[in-house]
């Protein structure tokens, strides 16, 4: 019945400040929970909290991988409950800051993701992918396994490989074993805060634009070359995230510098509309809207709503 706390919402709405302020006051410590902040030297595009930023407070599960190395929502489950446990029984509190909706939701429902492996079936599958392609590779997976293809970008090889391994050790489509948007969601312990940040869609999307302007300006270009000029494929999952993917087509040529800019804002909007749609399904959340409170506003209101948990 130990207290922690979960601060998710979209990108851009301001959950790393939040989570600074109020581990400042807590005696806090911050486990990320982002998919690209895993990563070393992916740090302007993921939009990495800068030591300054930091102010002080521990952060975990940001640095902890090399930009050639895979993470994924059952590593992230395991790596966040040893951290939660170490963090509490050094009698501090755990913050869990991200829009990953699936790495949240594996770690406070508690999701069952197969474990079973086979290198054999692995290496059969890059084989066959580099003989025939990633879209040939695609639509085995949509024969077998058509809800996984349409979670999956075609260009997702890893986990499209994933998704086929499994089907061929269990029999059983990898949808069928992870039914995340049709799970119900069981009540959260009394001492769990499950916040969310918000803002009215014109405002979330100028912040987003304005991110993306930041980070073409602060050096995400130099960043992906580097990146790349040190030999890491272009393909690699890490690299095929939003504004990475973005900027490496520039770099080939095949988009212009405005277009890439104007594709990597439309890209990132798109991406905080999913991530809204699978956080308000949640009935749990506690959601605030920045634009109605001040964020020390927010942490105040915050901050008694902790209180009253560590009366449990």
């Amino acid at each position: 019945m130990k207290p922690l706390i979960v601060i998710v919402g979209p990108t851009a709405v301001g959950k790393s400040f939040l989570g600074v302020e109020l581990a400042l006051r807590i005696n806090g410590e911050i486990i990320s929970g982002d998919s690209v902040q895993v990563y070393r030297k992916l740090d302007i595009g993921s939009a990495k909290p800068s030591a300054a930023e930091q102010k002080g407070i521990r952060h975990h599960l940001i640095d902890i991988l090399e930009p050639d190395e895979l993470f994924s929502a059952a590593e992230f489950q395991a790596r966040a409950k040893e951290l939660i446990a170490s963090i509490q029984e050094r009698g501090r509190v755990p913050i869990i800051v991200g829009g990953t909706g699936l790495y949240i939701r594996s770690l406070l429902d508690g999701f069952a993701f197969p474990k079973q492996g086979s290198e054999a079936i692995k290496q059969k599958w890059l084989r066959f992918v580099k003989t025939n392609g990633q879209i040939a590779l695609y639509n085995r997976l949509k024969e077998w396994d058509p809800l996984s293809a349409q979670r999956l970008h075609p260009n997702d090889t890893a986990r499209i490989i994933r998704a086929l391994e499994v089907y061929e050790l269990t029999g059983r489509p990898l949808s069928a074993q992870r039914s995340y948007e049709e799970k119900k969601y069981p009540p959260l312990g009394e001492s769990l805060l499950y916040i969310g940040l918000t803002a009215p869609r014109e405002i979330l999307y100028r912040r987003i634009d304005q991110r993306c302007e930041d980070m073409v300006k602060y050096g995400i270009v130099q960043e992906v070359l580097s990146l790349l000029q040190e030999g890491y494929s272009p393909k690699l999952k890490s690299l095929q995230s939003i504004g990475y993917r973005h900027v490496i087509l520039y770099l080939r040529g095949l988009l212009t510098w405005e277009e890439m800019l104007r594709l990597f804002k439309r890209d990132t909007r798109r991406f905080a509309k999913r991530q809204l749609t699978w956080f308000r399904r949640d009935p749990r959340i506690k959601w605030y809207d920045i634009t109605q409170n001040e964020i020390g506003v927010i942490v105040d209101k915050i901050l008694d709503d902790f209180a009253k948990t560590c009366r449990v």
